[in-house]
C-alpha cells in the first residue's frame, strides 16, 4: 500500500512541471512533496523494524522463532521501500537539478540513495538473504551459552574476572571462552561479507567497506590514511604505554617479560582498554557507587544533563527502555552491550544494558545519554526526519564519550559529592589511567578494526585466513598475541559484537576520540577557562548551548563545515596529544633501561 502512494505521488510530479520562471520553484515544490510522502512512509517503516530489533535484543529465547520472523519481515519491508527502483530513479532525477533545490533537500535526497545502496530492488533476492543471515547473525552471538567449566556465565561475569582476578590460569579460563563465540560465527560471517559486497555492488559501490565510508565524503584510500594517520600520532605514546605495561604485568603474574602482551593478561576481551591496570587513589569511585541503585546512576545521568540546560527525559524513556541485569534465574536473555536507541525519529526514546552500581557504568550512562540527548535535540521541525542523525557517525559517539569522559573528572566527582574533594590525587596516574583507556583504543579501531573489515570486504580475505589476520594485526598494532596457537578452527573477530552487527564502521569510534578531545579543549579552555585535566561541566549553560548549537543540526550540515565554525578548524589530533604530552615524561622515566619491543614509528 505504501508502494502504490508512493507511486502516484511520482506520477503527479513527472506530470506537473511547469516551464519559464516558473520551473525552479516547482522542482522545490515537487520535491518537497516527493520527499515529505517519502519521509512519512521511511518513519513508519523504521520504527517498525525497530520494535522488532528492540525485542529481539531483550528477549532471548533459545528455540524461539518469533522474534526472528519478527525481524526478517519487518526489515524486508523497510528494504523494498528504500530500495525501490522508483525511488532511486525519482531521487536521481532530482538531483540532476540540484543547483534548483535548497542543500537540506539535497542532503535528504542523497541520503535516500545513500539507503537504496543497502537495499536495491535489482538485487531484491539478495537483500532478503542477507537480511535474512544478520537476523540469524545476531541470534547466534546475543543468544551463546558461554561456559566456564562446564558452568554458564555471562560477558559481565567474564569482564569481571579480566578486570580484577590475579589468578593467571582463571584469566586464561575465562578468555578462552569469551572467545567460543567467535567458532559459531565464522561461518555467518563469511556469508554476510559475501551477500553486503553484492548488495552494494548493485549500485556501483566496489565493497560494503568503501560504501560504509562514503557517508563521511571520502572514499576506502583516504580513509585508510587518515586512520593510519591516527595511529602514527598517538604511537610514540602507546610505545611507552605497551613497554610499561609489558614490565608491570610481568611483575603481576611472577613471568618473564613478554616480548608481546598476552592477551589474556589485559583487563579487556580484545585488548582495547587497559585502564583498569591503574588504581588511582582519592578517585575510588567503585567504592563510591557499590551501594548505589542502579536507576539511581541513570538519573545522576539524567541531573547532568538537566544542569547544562537540556530538558528532563521523557517518561516512556523509563518505561520503555531495558537497563537493568535480567532477575536471577530468568528464562530468556538479553544484549548486555549497551546501546541508545531512536526508535522511531521522533520522541520515543531507549536505552539497552544491564547497569551495575561501578564507576564503568557510571561512565557508560553519561556516555549513552549523550547519545539520546543528541537525538532529543536533533528532533526539531529544522531537522527534517530523514537527516535525523549526528553531523557524521562519529560525531554521535563523539558526544557520548565527551560526555562519558567529563562525567570521569576530580572536580565534577567531587561536586556531585562522590569523591574527597581535598583528596590527595596523583594526577600522573590518573593521567596515566585515561591514557590506558584513550590512547590505547585507538590502534585497535584504527589499525586493528579498519584494517580486518577493509581485509573482509574489499580485500576478498579467505575464510581460512580470518583468524591469522586478526592476530596479525593485533601484534603489529597492539603489540598483543594470544596466550596459545589460534588457528582456523577459531574466528575470534567475530567475538566482537561489531564485526557482526555494525559492519564496517569500526573507524567511526577513531574518529570519535579525536573528535571528543576537540571538543574538550575547546569548552575547558574557551568556556570554562580551567585546565582540560580538571573540569567540571555540571551546572554550566554555556557548556550545553555549546552542545546544543552542534547537536540540534542533526546531519543538516556538512560535518567539516560544523567543526570549522564551532573549533575554528577541521579535524586534528593535536588536542589529544596536548592533553597527554605530560605523561610522556613520566613513561619514559619509567621506562629508562627497559627494551622497547614495538617499532619507533608505525
Amino acid at each position: 500500500m505504501k508502494k502504490i502512494i508512493l507511486s502516484a505521488l511520482i506520477i503527479t510530479v513527472l506530470f506537473s512541471c511547469k516551464t519559464d520562471a516558473k520551473v525552479e520553484n516547482q522542482t522545490k515544490k515537487d520535491a518537497q512533496a516527493f520527499l515529505d510522502v517519502y519521509s512519512d512512509t521511511y518513519k513508519n517503516l523504521y520504527y517498525t523494524s525497530a520494535e522488532a530489533e528492540w525485542a529481539a535484543n531483550t528477549h532471548i529465547v533459545e528455540g524461539d522463532t518469533l522474534n526472528a520472523y519478527n525481524v526478517q519481515k519487518a526489515n524486508e519491508a523497510y528494504a523494498t521501500f528504500t530500495g525501490s527502483k522508483e525511488v532511486i530513479e525519482k531521487t536521481r532525477d532530482f538531483l540532476k537539478e540540484k543547483d534548483q533545490l535548497d542543500l537540506v533537500q539535497v542532503r535528504q535526497l542523497e541520503n535516500i540513495l545513500y539507503s537504496a545502496a543497502n537495499n536495491p530492488e535489482t538485487v531484491s533476492e539478495i537483500v532478503k538473504k542477507r537480511i535474512a543471515a544478520e537476523t540469524a547473525q545476531n541470534e547466534t552471538l546475543f543468544g551463546f551459552d558461554f561456559k566456564v567449566d562446564g558452568k554458564s556465565v555471562s560477558t559481565g561475569d567474564i569482564d569481571g574476572i579480566l578486570r580484577e582476578s590475579n589468578n593467571e590460569k582463571e584469566r586464561l579460563k575465562n578468555w578462552e571462552a569469551s572467545k567460543e563465540v567467535g567458532t559459531t560465527l565464522k561461518g555467518g560471517l563469511e556469508n554476510l561479507v559475501s551477500l553486503r559486497n553484492k548488495t552494494v555492488q548493485a549500485l556501483g559501490y566496489d565493497d560494503y567497506f568503501s560504501y560504509q565510508v562514503s557517508d563521511y565524503g571520502m572514499n576506502r584510500g583516504e580513509m585508510m590514511t587518515e586512520m593510519k594517520k591516527t595511529v602514527q600520532e598517538v604511537w610514540p605514546l602507546y610505545r611507552e604505554l605497551h613497554t610499561w605495561a609489558r614490565y608491570n604485568l610481568s611483575k603481576k603474574y611472577n613471568a618473564e617479560v613478554p616480548e608481546y602482551l598476552p592477551a589474556h593478561w589485559l583487563p579487556n576481551r580484545w585488548g582495547q582498554d587497559w585502564s583498569a591496570l591503574v588504581n588511582v587513589e582519592g578517585l575510588d569511585l567503585d567504592a563510591a557507587l557499590k551501594d548505589k541503585d542502579p536507576e539511581w546512576i541513570v538519573k545522576e545521568g539524567e541531573d547532568f544533563f538537566v544542569s547544562i540546560g537540556f530538558d528532563p527525559l521523557p517518561k516512556s524513556f523509563y518505561e520503555k527502555s531495558s537497563m537493568y541485569p535480567l532477575p536471577e534465574g530468568a528464562d530468556y536473555k538479553k544484549n548486555n552491550h549497551a546501546s541508545a536507541w531512536h526508535m522511531n525519529l521522533e520522541n520515543d526514546l531507549r536505552c539497552l544494558m544491564s547497569i551495575e552500581p561501578t564507576a564503568d557504568y557510571y561512565e557508560t550512562i553519561h556516555h549513552e545519554l549523550g547519545h539520546i540527548y543528541y537525538y532529543q535535540a536533533y528532533t526539531n521541525p529544522d531537522v527534517p526526519p530523514l537527516l535525523r542523525g549526528g553531523a557524521n557517525r562519529g560525531y554521535h559517539e563523539a558526544i557520548g564519550s565527551l560526555l562519558g569522559f567529563a562525567a570521569m573528572q576530580k572536580p565534577f566527582l567531587a561536586a556531585k559529592g562522590l569523591v574527597d574533594e581535598n583528596a590527595k590525587v596523583d594526577e600522573t596516574q590518573k593521567l596515566l589511567k585515561e591514557a590506558l583507556s584513550n590512547i590505547v583504543f585507538l590502534p585497535f579501531a584504527a589499525g586493528v578494526m579498519s584494517e580486518f573489515e577493509n581485509s573482509l570486504y574489499a580485500e576478498n580475505l579467505p575464510k581460512d585466513e580470518y583468524n591469522k589476520k586478526w592476530w596479525e594485526l593485533a601484534k603489529k598494532y597492539q603489540g598483543m598475541v594470544p596466550p596459545t596457537e589460534r588457528g582456523e578452527e577459531f574466528c575470534d573477530a567475530a567475538s566482537k559484537t561489531h564485526i557482526n552487527n555494525d559492519a564496517a564502521q569500526y573507524y567511526d569510534y577513531a574518529i570519535s576520540y579525536i573528535l571528543l578531545f576537540q571538543f574538550h579543549d575547546h569548552i575547558a579552555k574557551n568556556i570554562l577557562k580551567q585546565d582540560p585535566h580538571a573540569t567540571n561541566y555540571f551546572g554550566s549553560k554555556e557548556v550545553g548551548s555549546f552542545l546544543h548549537g552542534i547537536l540540534k543540526q542533526g546531519a543538516n550540515c556538512d560535518w567539516n563545515e560544523v567543526l570549522k565554525e564551532n573549533l575554528g578548524s577541521g579535524m586534528s589530533a593535536k588536542p589529544m596529544l596536548d592533553y597527554f604530552e605530560p605523561l610522556m615524561v613520566y613513561l619514559k622515566e619509567q621506562n629508562k633501561g627497559r627494551t622497547h619491543t614495538l617499532p619507533e614509528k608505525m
